[in-house]
Parts: structure tokens; C-alpha cells; sequence
């Protein structure tokens, strides 16, 4: 027994060694610059509706282009921030769409309520951690403080069952 322990951490962190060497800074898979993501919601069209989109400058839709207008698309949201050189973080909401290829970002939009503020973000979480729920719609609560020394808030981010954005101070 002994032995098999030995082994197996011998191996373990020989990999371990290996795999720090082999992953260069530079192909990380989500950029250092995200600290909170959350993902939960669900959103369903017919394939005419328009992706979430709030300001002309500020969305970014990247779905597949070659999708047949009127094809049936659903998925849901993810909500992250993303810190800025001066410590502040900017956040964003994107809608996910689940497509035989797998996940896809149908579009992206900064949440500019948010970026007026030039928040601290010191946490984002979901309504539950029950995952992807059923019915259209999101709710999460984005917690924040406008100034470093301060206690943080938590602000809600609500998308009803027709696509409208809500973000607003939470109310206990």
C-alpha cells in the first residue's frame, strides 16, 4: 500500500510538473481579467427575434450567420465581469445558444448601468444553483461597492419573459 502511494504521487506530480510547463500564460481559457461569471436563465425564440440588444454600440452578436431565419433557437445567459486596469470592472451579459455544435454567443452587451457606476465587483450569483431553469427570464444579483473602503451592495439584474433588462439596487 505504501508503495502504490508513493507511485501514485510520483506520477502525480510529475504530470502535475509537466502539464504547469506545457500551458503557457498566454492560452489560458477564460482571460485573468474575468473574476465572476455566472451562468443560469433560459431564452427561447423563434429564430426572428432579434438577440438581446440594448444599444447599437454596445452589442456584439456573433451568432452563426449561415442559421436559417425561423429556426427555433434557445440556450441562456451568462453574466460576468471583467476587471479594468484601474480596479474597477465592467459588466456584461451574453446569450448563450445551445446549437448541435454545442454552446454558441448569440450576443454580448456591456450593462452600462453598471459600467456608470465604475464599481468594485466582489461577487456575482444566481438566483439558485439549481442550473439552467425552464421558464424565459434571468435574475441574478451582482454585488458591488462604489468605493473600496465600503461594504459592498448587491445590484439585480432581471430579464422578464419578453427580453427586457432590468438592473437595479436590491431591495432586502
Amino acid at each position: 500500500m505504501a508503495m502504490r502511494r508513493i507511485l501514485m504521487t510520483s506520477l502525480l506530480l510529475a504530470g502535475w510538473s509537466a502539464t504547469a510547463e506545457a500551458a503557457p500564460a498566454q492560452d489560458a481559457l477564460l482571460p485573468a481579467s474575468v473574476i465572476f461569471a455566472t451562468s443560469t436563465g433560459y431564452w427561447e425564440d423563434d429564430g426572428n427575434a432579434p438577440d438581446v440588444e440594448r444599444a447599437p454600440t454596445g452589442a456584439e452578436s456573433v451568432a452563426n450567420p449561415e442559421e436559417e431565419e425561423g429556426t427555433q433557437r434557445h440556450g441562456y445567459y451568462k453574466l460576468f465581469a471583467v476587471r479594468q486596469p484601474d480596479r474597477t470592472s465592467k459588466v456584461y451579459l451574453q446569450q448563450i445558444a445551445q446549437t448541435e455544435a454545442g454552446p454558441a454567443i448569440a450576443s454580448t452587451i456591456e450593462l452600462q448601468e453598471f459600467t456608470d457606476l465604475k464599481p468594485y465587483v466582489t461577487d456575482i450569483r444566481p438566483e439558485n444553483s439549481n442550473g439552467i431553469i425552464k421558464q424565459p427570464g434571468l435574475f441574478a444579483t451582482v454585488y458591488l461597492k462604489t468605493d473600496p473602503a465600503a461594504e459592498p451592495n448587491g445590484w439585480t439584474v432581471l430579464i422578464d419573459e419578453f427580453g427586457d433588462i432590468t438592473v437595479e439596487k436590491a431591495t432586502n
